[in-house]
Order: C-alpha cells, then structure tokens, then sequence
C-alpha cells in the first residue's frame, strides 16, 4: 500500500458544515421549547380585540429583523383571511422613503417613534423585533407607543435588553446568536397568523 492510499485510510474528519447544522438545528429546537402557548392565546386575543377596535398592528426592528416585520406584515395582511376580513397591519421600515427622510432630518433614532407620532392611536398594537432589545430607535418607538397608550410587545433574544422591562408583553429567547433570534420572530410570526385565521376563518 502505497503513503498515499494509507492516508486515504484514516477515519474520516466530521464535516463542520454537517456539525453546525446539527447544532443550529438543536439550539434552535431547544429555544423554541421555552415558547409559552398561553402567551401566544394572550397575543391572540389582543389582536382580536385591536380587529374589533379597528386599531392597527405596528411592527419594527432593524436590518432582518426589518425584514421580517415587511414579511409578517405581509402574513397578517393575507394570510389570515384571504378574503380580506383580516387586521389592519403596518410594518414601520417598509417604506424607503421616510426612513431616508426622518433619518437624515431628525436622526435614525426616531425613524419609528416619529411614523407612531403621526399615525397610530390608544387602540393599535407595537410588536418590535429585536434580537438585542437594546436599539434606540426599539427603545423609542415603545415609548412613543406607551405614551399614547398602545400595547406594546417584544420579541426579544440575548439578554432582552433595554426593551424587555418596558413592553406589555414579552417573548423573550435567552439565546446569544443573532441569526436564531430572528428565527423566532418568524416562528412566533407564522404562529400567530395561523392562530388568527383559525379565530377568523368563519367571519
């Protein structure tokens, strides 16, 4: 046998690209273990009281977390009652335009607490997405949202942050990664939506 071929022979290395794949996916389980139904039922029937009080949903965060307030927005639009009986449903970083503007005019900060200022009421609802729950334009926005009376709701991973003490309700994931963060707000996003059009469906 040659060097070469005896090489060949060696027990294989574990690829690290199937290791971390495995790993994502048990932390990923094991954080979404900690998701407590009753707190899903709760949130449920604060946005079937807001539908009733013809309030709108607000949802914000920062860069995917953005994303996925547009992608939520988009679910809670459609995908609970495609017949269009669904909530009234904006997503604060959707619109390029006046984030450019309140960005350049009055600081990053504010580009949601000034959009609530201007639009929203005591009968809507906040959810912010924030894997850290410590920006300042999350801290902002539940503030402004808290003075005019909104509820307010976290998604919030690490720590919780700022945020966590501040909003009505909180779903918060003790995870130190970024990614899996946002992972949850889609999960309890898709949740939600499914929850609704179950609540929806015969209206």
């Amino acid at each position: 046998m040659s060097k070469s071929q005896s090489s060949l022979a060696t027990v294989p290395e574990i690829d690290s690209i199937e290791t971390l794949t495995y790993d994502y996916i048990e932390q990923l389980g094991r954080v979404l273990q900690s998701l407590d139904g009753n707190e899903v039922k709760k949130l449920v029937h604060t946005l079937l009281a807001m539908r009733k009080n013809k309030g709108t949903l607000y949802l914000c965060g920062n860069g995917g977390s953005a994303a996925n307030a547009i992608h939520l927005a988009n679910d809670f639009t459609f995908g609970i009652h495609p017949d269009g009986q669904a909530i009234k449903v904006e997503a604060l970083p959707a619109n390029s335009s006046i984030l450019t503007c309140l960005g350049n005019d009055i600081g990053y900060d504010n580009i949601f607490s000034h959009q609530l200022k201007v639009k929203a009421d005591k009968h809507d609802v906040l959810i912010v997405l924030s894997g850290s729950g410590n920006s300042a334009n999350i801290i902002n926005a539940i503030e402004q949202a808290k003075s005019i009376c909104m509820h307010t709701v976290g998604i919030l991973g690490f720590s919780g942050g700022k945020a966590k003490p501040l909003v009505d309700q909180v779903f918060h994931f003790d995870i130190q990664d970024m990614q899996i963060s946002e992972d949850t707000q889609v999960v309890i996003g898709h949740i939600l939506m499914k929850a609704l059009y179950q609540e929806l469906k015969h209206v």
